[in-house]
């Protein structure tokens, strides 16, 4: 029997970096965002040999661990290590191979979308009564607690409950609404948008570090753009419920000039090349989807300019990729098929899937 899973990874409209515990816990945060129909994907099976193998298509890497002995978080495969010591007792041992549809450092929620999607695995295996809230709750758990990676909290609680949101983060307690938006103002958005990847990633938690200090000492420029940003989120959610996308793409324009003002490190000189040729172009508004510094930036524009912003973005080196929003969140299915194995070469610590 396989176990299998996929969680969606998510686009962040407005509000990101509020999130995170530091500023959240004091002054509450908000953000909107939406999930799209790019996945981060696990593959889960029993094994009858005492020992865990965890397989990234992404990275090409294997790790082998014996079933018996603890779990030890040394930057090998430490999202999935996290997930097993939380889900796994069992002495079978276990094969797990995960991949993604984004790269690493996207600014997509890649990283959290793989933990949704392993919890959601190991849920179909042991039968759980899992809610959307608890297993965002217990991705947050691992990721911020356990293995004390440094970001917020949206991505996890956007790849579980899917679709467009605008979530609340408290000290104590988070609340998603799932916002009834009017078909034809999704079809406009999808009409509208454009998902641009700037070749260039980065680490978001050497951002989000900057962020974190930031508000820990009191830094009044960057709380006031988060205090903004928070706000902001609430007036483009409003415009998406009320029917005004064209409004919505300007205000895009204001959430990427509040952000840049969070962390220095958020933009960069291409970044803001490639946002300005946007604009010139025909773009109403866009922004960095995510902490900043590269990965993915979204741009809004009216449908008869479109395809010039698309040749600007082309020209200026950046690659425009297809999608479509997800409505639904992490989804887990078994499969009882016979299927063939994939051949498999090791090279050292390598692994590839021919």
């Amino acid at each position: 029997m396989f176990y299998r899973s996929k969680a969606p990874l998510r686009i962040s409209f407005a509000g990101g970096g509020t999130d995170i515990a530091s500023y959240s816990d004091i002054y509450g945060g908000n953000v909107l965002n939406v999930t799209i129909n790019k996945y981060a994907y696990t593959h889960l099976e029993l094994r009858e040999v005492p020992q865990i193998e965890i397989y990234s298509q992404d990275f090409e890497s294997i790790t082998r661990i014996k079933a018996n002995k603890d779990l030890q978080f040394n930057g090998e495969s430490d999202l999935a290590k996290g997930v097993i010591k939380r889900f796994y007792e069992g002495s079978a041992g276990l094969r797990i191979v995960t991949h993604n549809d984004a790269p690493p450092g996207s600014g997509l929620g890649s990283s959290s979308a793989m933990v949704v999607s392993l919890i959601g695995a190991f849920r179909e295996l042991k039968n759980l009564a899992l809610s959307p809230y608890d297993i965002a709750r217990r991705a947050c758990e691992i990721e911020r607690g356990d293995l004390g990676i440094l970001g917020g909290m949206q991505d996890q609680y956007a790849s579980a409950f899917g679709g467009f949101n605008f979530m609340e983060f408290q000290k104590d307690h988070v609340i998603v609404n799932s916002l009834r938006i009017d078909p034809w103002v999704i079809h406009e958005l999808e009409y509208n948008l454009i998902l641009a990847y700037t070749r260039k990633n980065r680490l978001s938690s050497r951002i989000i570090e900057s962020q974190v200090k930031n508000v820990e000492r009191n830094d009044q420029a960057s709380l006031n753009a988060m205090h903004n940003l928070k706000a902001h989120a609430v007036e483009m959610k409003k415009a998406l419920l009320t029917g005004r996308p064209d409004e919505f793409g300007k205000l895009l324009d204001y959430a990427w000039q509040e952000k840049k003002k969070m962390a220095a490190t958020i933009s960069n000189g291409q970044l803001d090349q490639i946002y300005e040729d946007a604009v010139k172009a025909g773009a109403l508004g866009g922004k960095v989807s995510g902490a900043g510094g590269g990965g993915f930036m979204m741009f809004y524009c009216e449908s008869t300019r479109k395809r010039r912003v698309m040749e600007a973005l082309v020209k200026a080196g950046v690659e425009v990729m297809s999608f479509n929003f997800e409505l639904s969140g992490v989804q887990s299915w078994r499969s009882s098929r016979e299927l063939r194995t994939p051949q498999t070469v090791f090279t050292k610590d390598k692994f590839l899937a021919a």
